[in-house]
């Protein structure tokens, strides 16, 4: 009988030894999925936060995409302006009749552009213009001190606009 007893003892004491071990491997388990699972839900969060972030840049891109487009038809509307200003334009004729008041429109208006292209790359348009655009002395147009800038800003005009030169 002591036999079975130190048996039945054993097996309890086996039993013992096995239920706490399952009871530490179950422990490790559930501290290994505690961390897991905090794990997951930070990237849930990261995700959710990423998600509305793009859902905020694609509206962003939308309303950018709407006023390019509404600045593209501007600018195709004003280069068919300007293909029907220069489809009325002989230029060729213009200097065989006038060179020196062509040049001064043409001077003009190159002056206008290199300032508006000043401006819009963060200038504040009053730079010189280059040397290549300086006004040109007019023999017989009087006084030699006098320097005048044939600077006309509009296309349709015959008369040069005077400035001093910068």
């Amino acid at each position: 009988m002591l036999q079975g007893y130190l048996l039945m003892g054993g097996i309890m004491v086996a039993m013992a030894g096995g239920g706490y071990l399952y009871y530490q491997d179950t422990q490790e388990r559930i501290a290994t999925l505690q961390k897991n699972n905090a794990k997951l839900e930070t990237a849930i969060a990261i995700s959710e936060e990423s998600i509305k972030t793009l859902q905020e840049d694609a509206v962003k891109a939308a309303e950018l995409n709407l006023k390019l487009q509404a600045d593209l038809q501007k600018a195709e509307a004003y280069t068919d302006e300007l293909r029907s200003k220069f489809s009325r334009l002989d230029l060729v004729q213009d200097a065989l009749k006038d060179s020196v008041t062509l040049e001064g429109k043409m001077n003009g208006a190159t002056a206008k552009l290199w300032r508006s292209i000043t401006e819009d790359t963060g200038g504040d348009g009053s730079r010189p213009l280059p040397e290549w655009l300086q006004p040109i002395q007019q023999p017989g147009a009087g006084s030699e001190d006098r320097d005048e800038s044939r600077e006309d800003n509009s296309t349709s005009g015959s008369t040069a606009e005077t400035a001093p030169a910068e």
